[in-house]
């Protein structure tokens, strides 16, 4: 079963070579029970881990099952010794925060069977722990636990199992049972290997192997080798392998398990994606909702809109803002509509304010006199009653449209159709309320009153032209040509002067404005996420810290999920599925937290805010990227421990 030949191990202290395996050369058949003895420091720990794959030889050739495996890979070594061995260890190694069947059952994990649903519990039985199953290592006695490690060996059905000093931390009684039990097992065929320096309990193995200074002094056989097959364990080759999503379910639930053991410790890990998650959630409802805000303010502007106004000229000399010669007057509007191709509607306007009287109450507002089209450019078709017609706008008729805030402040948000009401002392009657727009960061757009474009020029303000035009095109892609077209009818018009003609009129494109708006939107959305996220890769160094602490406390543990057969990615797996596992509860608590966030600002500030499905999609997903990216690293260092080392560790 085992072969040795000339085994050699050194180890590097600084620039001094200790060489604690001076050729180590033996054999060991299957279903004996041997004891390897020696004083402290003849090395003699150090052939159990060679011979129990925990570490490898500098040199030489070592044969299990007459297959080479001194120079296997770690993860080979780790696929040999979840099905060939088992370890009895004299700190008895077992995992704190599980329960002694757990314990038990803990090797299966990496072996990826399913638990068989009484393998574990009748290995307690076998031992005498029928009745502490569910207890924990801490409240179990020194032989009790040592039981529970016996157990654990057993599991997968070992042909080898290993004990270093099994009775080195028990009282008398303990040690009795305890090698009691393992004779049991040699008797059964398991092959049997303890390391001890006691000879009253090498006394029950049949050969002594002894050593001093890292070589062998003797080898005794002191009772002739039997071939017994009795068996003391069942089979476990009908348990089925464990699919890869159980696998990581599995995983899961440990990772589970071991933080709920730290609570504190986890809920701060916790924190920092916590509130990262929650920023980034309130920070882009802050910034949806100030887009979605744009846009109605945007709808409200009009689609493929051109904005025409007189611009600056140079009469004697000297710039003037909108003088006599450039000024727009009624009569621009039906030359536009016939002389410029691809217009659907063309409106004028003149601004002013107002002093307004209704009820015996007084409220100065914003005047707007508009062609009849108005509403139908701006998509602000009355809720209440109608928009006045061309007709009443050619008779100049007093009749107004007013907005929300006028409703509410002079009929306390009665129906006021039909009502009367004073413009400047001149008798309006109200025939329709506009749909509500909200206040921008210049005015309260709901504070205004339409009236007929002629009416407010020869009525209310006196003038005698327009202080702008506005012109629907049909299509965005005839803007271009209209604007020209548009510049060239009114110059012509109105005889400007052909070295003044480039600035006598300015005809804005609406759509480039709303894409500036919306650009400047987006940036500020995506400025705010960015600040938010800031908090997030915060959260995320939080978790990796956490992560390489609890590596660190943890290397005793790693060492022995080594030994009983874990691979690296096993390792790896467990330890990354700890920092998802806080990074996506964390995240789940910052989205309720950013809605709730959301919710107040709302509120509170009266802010206009949306949490749309993929905002929060996006912060849960950044969320879980934070947890596996930061713990990566503090992950690939737990796999990459030697598994000798991590269990010699402190």
């Amino acid at each position: 079963m085992i072969e040795a030949v000339n085994i050699t191990k050194s180890y590097k202290m600084g620039e001094v070579t200790l060489n604690i395996l001076k050729g180590i050369s033996l054999t060991i058949e299957p279903g004996d029970f041997v004891a390897i003895m020696g004083p402290s420091g003849s090395g003699k720990s150090t052939l159990m881990n060679i011979l129990g794959l925990l570490d490898t030889p500098t040199s030489g050739q070592y044969k299990l099952n007459s297959v080479e495996v001194s120079q296997r890979s770690e993860d080979e070594l780790a696929i040999i010794r979840r099905n060939e061995i088992g370890f009895i260890f004299q700190q008895f190694n077992l995992l704190p925060r599980m329960s002694a069947l757990a314990n038990v059952d803990l090797p299966l994990l990496y072996s990826q069977l399913y638990p068989h649903e009484t393998r574990g519990k009748d290995l307690l039985s076998r031992v005498g722990l029928e009745t502490r199953m569910t207890h924990k290592p801490s409240e179990l006695s020194g032989g009790q636990q040592q039981r529970v490690a016996i157990a654990r060996s057993l599991i997968n059905n070992p042909k080898i199992v290993f004990a270093d000093e099994p009775t080195g931390n028990l009282d008398t009684q303990s040690q009795v049972e305890i090698m009691k039990i393992l004779e049991e097992l040699n008797q059964s065929g398991i092959t049997v290997i303890i390391v001890t320096h006691e000879e009253e309990v090498a006394a029950h193995a049949k050969r002594w192997i002894r050593l001093r200074d890292g070589v062998i002094i003797s080898d005794e056989r002191r009772s002739p080798l039997e071939k017994n097959n009795i068996p003391l364990t069942q089979s476990i080759t009908h348990q089925t392998k464990t699919s890869a999503w159980q696998n990581i379910l599995n995983y899961f639930q440990l990772g589970v398990k071991t933080l709920a053991a730290n609570k504190v410790r986890t809920a701060l890990s916790m924190l920092g994606i916590l509130i990262g998650v929650g920023a980034v959630v309130a920070m882009l409802a802050l910034g949806s909702g100030a887009k979605k805000a744009i846009e109605e303010q945007l709808s409200s502007l009009g689609s493929n809109l051109l904005n025409v106004r007189p611009g600056a000229i140079r009469v004697g000399g000297i710039t003037q803002e909108s003088g006599a010669a450039n000024r727009l007057i009624p009569e621009d509007l039906a030359l536009i509509k016939s002389h410029v191709s691809n217009v659907k509607n063309v409106s004028g306007q003149v601004n002013g304010r107002g002093q307004l009287t209704a009820n015996a109450k007084n409220w100065n507002t914003f005047i707007q006199g508009t062609s009849e089209t108005w509403d139908e450019l701006h998509n602000s078709v009355p809720t209440i009653g109608r928009f006045f017609t061309e007709d009443e706008n050619l008779k100049r008729a007093r009749v107004a449209v007013i907005g929300e805030t006028i409703q509410r402040e002079l009929f306390n948000n009665t129906n006021p159709i039909g009502e009367m009401i004073k413009i400047n002392k001149i008798n309006f009657q109200i025939i329709g309320v506009l749909p509500p727009k909200g206040a921008n960061a210049f005015r309260d757009q709901d504070d205004v009153v339409i009236i007929p474009v002629l009416t407010a020029m020869k009525r209310v303000f006196g003038r005698d032209y327009l202080e702008m035009l506005e012109v629907e095109i049909d299509r965005p892609e005839n803007i271009p040509q209209a604007q020209e077209e548009i510049r060239q009818v009114i110059t012509n018009q109105h005889k400007i002067p052909i070295s003044q003609q480039g600035e006598a009129y300015v005809v804005r494109n609406m759509a480039d404005i709303q894409a500036t708006m919306q650009q400047s939107s987006q940036t500020m959305s995506v400025l705010l996420a960015s600040i938010a996220a800031i908090s997030l890769l915060v959260g995320g160094i939080g978790i990796m810290n956490i992560m390489l602490v609890s590596v660190t406390e943890r290397t005793r543990e790693i060492g022995l999920r080594k030994a009983i057969g874990a691979m690296r990615k096993d390792i790896l797996s467990q330890f990354l599925a700890e920092s998802v596992v806080i990074s996506v509860i964390g995240g789940l608590i910052g989205i309720f937290l950013g809605w709730i966030s959301t919710v107040l600002i709302s509120q509170v500030a009266d802010w206009s805010t949306s949490i749309t499905l993929e905002s929060v999609l996006l912060s849960f997903g950044f969320s879980v990227a934070i947890g596996i990216i930061f713990g990566v690293y503090p992950a690939r260092k737990a796999s990459r421990l030697n598994p000798i080392d991590a269990l010699r560790y402190e």
